[in-house]
């Protein structure tokens, strides 16, 4: 492969960076065509350069690369595509919007393609931007569940199929059960409500959900279930206390 082969552009939106050496950092994205990336740019702790803020986590960005031999890719050149500005401002959204970032952390994998999962969180912070939501984060967490193929039941209970009566929601069994086979968390008929509409294509209704205690039992459960499947406990959840 010629050296100018080795160049490529991408989107990609950063999930994390971490310090590489006096002045370089290491930056962390997930990009649609190659999943992952992990790519380093030179310089930028040691100046006020556009280009080190162009790189900050949750920047949406145009980038070209350079694909070095090992894991680690070179960046370029980078312009900054969408900065979410209504969401740095915002530390309720901030909060949220990390919670996010560090479940696509968690999932994505180098070199796989990830079309759904960029386009997901896409819009997700677009929709977090345009309007603080109490279940944009808990809904990220149980879509993205279901795009990796482990979304919970929650339309019927997942030991006898029955639709009457559903009251809690058990990790183990993968979703709801009704109050015969009931064991995990209980839920009240709020909660099965809004878990039915995030997970029966009306996110949007979920969504205008004013903050009370249904949005609450939804965004710990969700956090539980993302956690089960990780297997790990999400750290921005813990520092924030959600």
């Amino acid at each position: 492969m010629s050296p100018e082969s080795r160049y490529y552009r991408a989107h990609g939106i950063v999930l994390r960076t971490y310090k590489l050496g006096e002045a370089d950092r290491i930056v962390v994205l997930i990009t649609p065509e190659r999943g992952m990336v992990r790519a380093v740019a030179k310089g930028v702790r040691k100046t006020r350069s556009k280009f080190g803020s162009r790189l900050e986590p949750l920047s949406h960005v145009a980038l070209q690369l350079h694909e070095g031999r090992g894991e680690l890719h070179l960046i370029t050149q980078v312009e900054s595509v969408d900065h979410f500005r209504a969401i740095r401002e915002d530390l309720d959204r901030l909060g949220k919007a990390v919670n996010m970032l560090e479940a696509v952390d968690q999932v994505a994998q180098q070199d796989h393609p990830a079309p759904e999962l960029y386009a997901m969180l896409l819009r997700a912070l677009r929709t977090l931007a345009d309007k603080d939501s109490a279940l944009v984060s808990a809904g990220f967490f149980l879509k993205l569940l279901t795009l990796e193929g482990a979304g919970p039941q929650v339309q019927v209970c997942v030991q006898c199929q029955s639709t009457e009566e559903l009251v809690a929601f058990s990790e183990i069994d993968g979703g709801l059960v009704c109050r015969e086979h009931r064991r995990g968390t209980g839920l009240s008929a709020d909660a099965v409500r809004l878990l039915q509409l995030i997970l029966g294509g009306q996110l949007g209704a979920a969504l205008n959900e004013p903050p009370g205690p249904a949005t609450h039992e939804v965004s710990q459960l969700a956090t539980r279930a993302l956690e089960h499947f990780i297997e790990r406990r999400m750290r921005s959840t813990a520092v924030l206390g959600q």
